[in-house]
């Protein structure tokens, strides 16, 4: 079956009593950590674990931290999945634990598709609940995230990264300019998207992926969700894709009891656009390490250019209205037909194809998962070659980050704009935002 059969049935034995495994598979997707489906004694269970143990170091907590948490959230009436069980060092499965496997539909796409009435207010009630949780519930190790710390470790980050992405440091700069006072914390789940949660046609039943769960500003919670790339598609349904985020602050607070600030809101919406441009360099980073030589790793490190369009969409109406109206730089000429031997491009688009014909249709499982995104790295890398697009300018990135620069200069932001919807037409065609993007700034 696989390697981990043998372990996990002698920690299901100790754990759920007398059974058998079947039906052990991998899940597709699960871009930080594996989740392993499979059924024992007649019921099904979900195993999460880290791809590896050096996938662990760094986090602020491990796995039986997480458990606990998703314990706590589940006995206090917050649709979290059940924990049955912990791994073990010496159950030689790596770190992680067990859940009961909830019957309902993750995939953002099928979900968004016909998404249940009742689905954006349960978002908005659900993310109340969370953030009710009593302090005393909280197991001890979830951290208290201090927003001014968290902005300082993000710039020393990017500058650690090479610090020559303009649009990063323009977002770093605007995030030092408007941030808010302290708030009260709460627990914030920290990665409440589509993706992370399950829905039937009742509406919400399940909230996944707890891992970046922490104590913080309920506004970082509520705009997470809302940001560009977590609405796969859905631009014109700012709350999650389902609905509007009229309906989905109705919903909250009336089941909080207070109001949603929406200065905070669109601060937390910046930041964590930032946050994720971020991330998605530090998975290049995580690959060169060796800590996850994943070919998903690589691909997530080139969706950086999704967070620069959004950024730049986001901060452009900080500029003035002449700058927002300015015309758009030419876009670079296109690459005269290749003659004689075959490209380095054309080589790599062989590839591709032949992945596409002769091994992506035997593939099952998480096997196919991975060969397309295997067809999504050679497609950027056959892009790149003919594009040649640069998204780094040292100096640019240093004159915004100080703020000798500003979106008040003179053609800068057409050239932004230029440069994250060429950089974005290479690394991720096929982003809805990038052809919204093009008719809204006639590029």
């Amino acid at each position: 079956m696989t390697d981990l059969a043998e372990p996990l049935s002698a920690f299901m034995s100790r754990t759920a009593g007398p059974g058998a495994l079947s039906g052990l598979s991998r899940l597709s997707g699960g871009a930080n950590m594996e989740s392993w489906a499979f059924d024992w004694a007649g019921e099904g269970y979900v195993l999460r674990r880290a791809p590896s143990v050096d996938y662990m170091a760094g986090r602020p907590y491990g796995h039986a931290v997480e458990a606990a948490l998703v314990r706590a959230a589940h006995a206090g009436g917050v649709r979290a999945p059940e924990v049955v069980g912990v791994l073990a060092d010496g159950d030689g499965m790596g770190t992680g634990y067990v859940m009961r496997r909830i019957t309902a539909e993750v995939s953002p796409a099928k979900i968004l598709a016909a998404p249940p009435s009742p689905l954006v207010a349960d978002l908005g009630r659900e993310l109340a609940r969370i953030h009710a949780l009593p302090r005393a519930a909280i197991p001890e190790g979830i951290p208290v995230m201090d927003t001014a710390e968290a902005l300082a470790e993000l710039k020393a980050r990017f500058l650690s990264y090479g610090g020559d992405r303009p649009v990063i440091a323009l977002a770093i700069k605007w995030c030092e300019d408007h941030l808010p006072a302290p708030a009260e914390p709460v627990l914030v789940h920290g990665d409440y998207r589509m993706g992370n949660v399950m829905v039937d046609a009742d509406g919400l039943a399940a909230v996944l992926d707890w891992e970046l769960a922490h104590l913080g500003d309920a506004h970082e919670d509520l705009a997470f969700g809302c940001m560009t790339v977590w609405r796969f598609g859905q631009l014109d349904r700012p709350a999650f894709g389902v609905g509007s985020l009229e309906e989905y602050f109705a919903a909250y607070e009336a089941a909080v009891g207070r109001s949603v600030d929406r200065g905070r809101f669109r601060f937390w919406l910046v930041y964590r656009t930032l946050w994720w441009a971020l991330g998605c360099l530090q998975m290049g980073q995580a690959w060169r390490s060796g800590a996850d030589t994943t070919v998903e790793r690589v691909v997530v490190g080139r969706r950086t250019a999704e967070q620069e369009l959004d950024l730049v969409r986001l901060l452009e109406e900080e500029a003035p209205e002449a700058e927002r109206s300015r015309p758009l730089p030419s876009p670079p000429p296109a690459a005269a037909s290749p003659v004689g031997e075959p490209t380095t491009g054309e080589m790599v688009q062989a590839v591709r194809d032949w992945l596409g014909e002769a091994i992506k249709p035997h593939a099952e499982g998480h096997g196919k998962f991975q060969v397309a995104v295997a067809m999504n790295a050679l497609g950027i890398a056959m892009r790149d070659l003919d594009a040649g697009t640069r998204a780094e300018d040292k100096a640019l990135a240093a004159a915004l980050l100080a703020g000798r620069t500003t979106l008040a200069e003179p053609g800068l932001l057409a050239k932004l704009r230029r440069a994250v919807l060429d950089k974005c037409a290479v690394d991720s065609p096929k982003y809805a935002a990038l052809a919204r993007s093009r008719d809204d700034w006639r590029g």
